[in-house]
């Protein structure tokens, strides 16, 4: 099919759908929830992963004092580094086959 009748089909196939002779293909995804890590959990880790916390706190993203503040429990991270931790704790290999570490 040339590039003019995928363009034709898609437009046919939207008037059908506006005229409600064709249903919409929808696809639903669900996201697991955020997990919660203690400063024990964050710090076993970080130290799977073989690395001190200056350069943890880079592969995170955030400062020392920040990767300090969770392990020893003043402070607990949140969004995107809850999500982090859980991929490094499943694969301490993650930030470098990720190509965050080299």
């Amino acid at each position: 099919m040339n590039f003019f009748n995928e363009i034709k089909l898609g437009l046919e196939q939207a008037i059908d759908y506006n005229d409600g002779k064709l249903k919409a293909r929808r696809v639903v995804r669900s996201v697991s929830p955020l997990e919660t890590f203690t400063s024990t959990e964050i710090k076993a880790i970080r130290k799977s992963t073989g690395m001190t916390q200056s350069l943890f706190a880079q592969f995170m993203g955030v400062s020392v004092k920040t990767v300090e503040a969770w392990e020893s429990g003043k402070n607990r991270p949140e969004g995107s580094a809850r999500r982090m931790l859980a991929l490094t704790r499943k694969d301490p290999q993650f930030p470098k086959t990720s190509g965050i570490i080299d």
